[in-house]
């Protein structure tokens, strides 16, 4: 499994974007889309209008998806 950054296009509030992820991070960011019955799509744009100016979306993406299962597996968060 390679550690090099993909990067895919998505659509956020009707424009495109490109974002790179490592495949391990798309392919979990995929799964709790899937889970939350959501397209890609919108969860993208949910974490991008919550994402701080200075973060930039990948960065929230990844930050999310680590939040996602900390949670799933009862790791305290991170203040």
């Amino acid at each position: 499994m390679s550690g090099r950054p993909v990067k895919r296009s998505l659509t956020l509030q009707g424009h495109r974007t490109s974002v790179s992820l490592e495949e391990p991070f798309w392919q979990a960011f995929r799964e709790i889309a899937r889970a939350e019955g959501r397209a890609l799509n919108a969860l993208a744009a949910e974490i991008d209008a919550a994402r701080a100016p200075e973060t930039g979306l990948a960065s929230a993406i990844r930050l999310y998806v680590l939040a996602h299962y900390r949670a799933r597996a009862g790791a305290p968060r991170d203040g």
